[in-house]
């Protein structure tokens, strides 16, 4: 079930610890160094389980009150692959027309790209680098609930 999760709560700290572990760590960088303040207004989501185990988490970022932009997307390691990245960033969709926005952004990862151009997203700038590796600007427009 896709939840909001609330800045600072205990599961912000989950959703914290495996987007260090499956984002940060592996480019040898430290979530818990960067200020993690900013994020106070952003919205956060994540993926749980009926037992409440966290399985995977995205962060939005209001850019206006029609326009979000996407953040720091990870599935647990064990998980990747069956399904539950669709699963979130589905419920965070409709969770976000519901809230009225219409136009949806992100960065991704090269690695990504084909993930999100299966759910409707699609590539509308050049490669860039963002912490140490590739990646493209994608959009996609979301039917406002």
């Amino acid at each position: 079930m896709v939840q909001e999760i609330t800045f600072a709560s205990d599961d912000y700290r989950l959703a914290c610890d495996l987007r260090q572990e499956v984002l940060r760590a592996p480019l040898g960088l430290n979530l818990y160094t960067e200020d993690l303040n900013l994020e106070r207004v952003q919205i956060h989501y994540g993926l749980f389980d009926e037992s409440r185990q966290l399985l995977a988490c995205v962060v939005a970022v209001p850019v206006s009150g029609a326009e979000a932009k996407l953040r720091q997307m990870a599935v647990r390691p064990s998980l990747q692959g069956k399904g539950y990245g669709r699963t979130l960033l589905q419920g965070a969709e409709q969770v976000l027309a519901r809230r009225g926005f219409e136009h949806l952004l992100l960065h991704a990862r090269m690695t990504a790209v084909e993930f999100y151009e299966r759910l409707g997203y699609v590539k509308t700038g050049p490669e860039f680098i963002e912490v140490g590796i590739p990646h493209v600007l994608m959009e996609r427009k979301i039917q406002r609930l």
